[in-house]
């Protein structure tokens, strides 16, 4: 019987939602080849769905089932330092990208050197990462959450599927639009539901942590945990200038903001709200510890079937579910823009019919992403595996980033070699040879990428084709 009201209310729920978004949408006017109406809303968005949707598609099942599976206050780290990436995108990158009236963050790049192949290789880059990176960690992710919560006896694989439709329909048919809607309700109710669950879980202990060993209770971690100290100085605030000031999944969202005072005013929401997340993904997977012991990433799933009532935990498991699709429906689309934008209208179609296109590539990732998932099931820890295999592509395009905009007279060709060095050395890193914590080596990839970009455009001893003159802000 509890089952069936934990199911009953999840499904209302998840439908109301949708319903809500069918209504916001069906009255506005589409055109079928204009890419900013599909990808960026049509520059439409308050602030308020800004940080809304920002938030939702960062704080997904990824975050909140692998942060808590940790079960270590060190993992807080990954959401304080998300604030000075937030703070940069929102003082300095968002106006530059609106001064170039960009659809995708690659577009930047393909302004200022009026070189399409560094778009398109960047495009690439972010591309591969989505397929065989993000999207599969979501779904197996939402997943796991999912089954552990309600003892589901269904695989895991089965469950991906089932979010990968969803989430593939509400990308293909409503586009950015109808995402940024969604996610704004559902932002809403995992905040209200995830401060909920973490009043519980401490009072189930009565707020009290003690007995719990004191390396999962500090913020200083040794040169053996997940995150330690010195990575502070390094890696870690690159991660997060990549993640917020470039990566298209997360851009995109101010992108498609009405201005750009609009869009910095959603960043900022989204500042304060980070700086209230840690209570929320990482508090209960330290009291998880207390209550189960090291259960890793099926922590905070045990812990919300045990201690919110049977109609709370399926109001609580469609917020969850929201927001699993919210991050793979906001990639899916980001993925789509990219190629559609990047690649197809620039090297195969102009007039391309953008929803089309993009609604194929859509489900070609769907595919890639559902394939992939029993591979991540195999993983110990999945937010670390996740923020590891990231720097294959994330810090070869923040260094591409980087020598655009604050170096001077760097070729487009030097550039694009970078790029190549930069995923060679990182992989070299991955697979090969480990010499240190990968958030040093990401900092070390970062540098030597753009010091070998900086020296090849030396080397090549061409003539630079001057950047573009910088437009002005409207």
């Amino acid at each position: 019987m509890e089952q069936t009201i934990q199911v009953a209310i999840f499904v209302a729920l998840t439908t109301l939602v949708a319903l809500i978004t069918y209504l916001k949408c069906r009255k506005v006017t589409r055109d079928a080849n204009d890419s900013r109406d599909y990808f960026l809303a049509g520059g439409g968005l308050s602030w308020i769905v800004v940080a809304g949707s920002l938030m939702m598609t960062n704080i997904s099942a990824e975050q909140i089932v692998g942060m808590n599976g940790a079960q270590t206050l060190l993992v807080a780290w990954w959401e304080i330092a998300a604030a000075i990436g937030l703070i940069i995108l929102a003082k300095w990158l968002i106006p530059i990208y609106y001064r170039y009236n960009c659809t995708t963050t690659t577009e930047l790049l393909e302004r200022k050197y009026q070189d399409k192949g560094i778009r398109a290789m960047v495009s690439l880059l972010f591309m591969l990462g989505y397929a065989f990176i993000l999207l599969p960690v979501v779904l197996y992710t939402g997943s796991l959450f999912m089954k552990s919560m309600f003892g589901l006896s269904i695989s895991v694989t089965v469950l991906a599927i089932i979010f990968a439709v969803v989430g593939a329909i509400y990308a293909i048919f409503g586009g950015l639009r109808a995402i940024a809607i969604s996610d704004t309700l559902n932002g809403l109710g995992l905040i209200l539901m995830g401060l909920a669950v973490s009043y519980l879980a401490m009072h189930a202990v009565d707020w009290d942590l003690s007995g719990i060993p004191l390396e999962r209770l500090t913020l200083i971690g040794d040169s053996q945990s997940d995150i330690p100290w010195s990575t502070l100085l390094t890696g870690m605030i690159f991660i997060q200038i990549f993640y917020w000031g470039t990566n298209m999944v997360i851009t995109q969202r101010a992108l498609a903001a009405k201005s750009v005072k609009e869009a910095q005013k959603g960043l900022y929401a989204a500042v304060v709200m980070k700086l209230i997340i840690p209570v929320i993904v990482v508090l209960p997977g330290i009291v998880a510890f207390k209550l189960y012991g090291d259960v890793g990433d099926v922590a905070y799933g045990k812990l919300v079937g045990d201690l919110l009532p049977s109609w709370l935990s399926g109001a609580f498991a469609a917020v969850i579910a929201g927001a699993v699709l919210s991050s793979f429906n906001s990639c899916l689309n980001s993925a789509a823009a990219l190629y559609t934008c990047d690649i197809h209208q620039n090297y195969i179609n102009a007039d391309a019919d953008v929803r089309k296109i993009g609604s194929r590539v859509a489900l070609l990732f769907t595919l890639i992403s559902v394939a992939l998932v029993p591979l991540f099931a195999r993983s110990e820890s999945i937010i670390a595996l996740l923020q590891q295999l990231n720097g294959l592509y994330s810090m070869p395009v923040l260094a591409a980033f980087i020598c655009a905009l604050v170096f001077k007279n760097v070729s487009a060709k030097a550039i694009k070699w970078g790029l190549v060095f930069g995923v060679l050395l990182y992989a070299l890193f991955t697979f090969i040879w480990s010499p240190l914590h990968f958030i040093h080596l990401m900092a070390i990839t970062l540098l030597a990428t753009i010091l070998v970009t900086l020296v090849f455009s030396r080397l090549f001893a061409q003539p630079v084709i001057a950047p573009v003159a910088e437009p002005t802000l409207d």
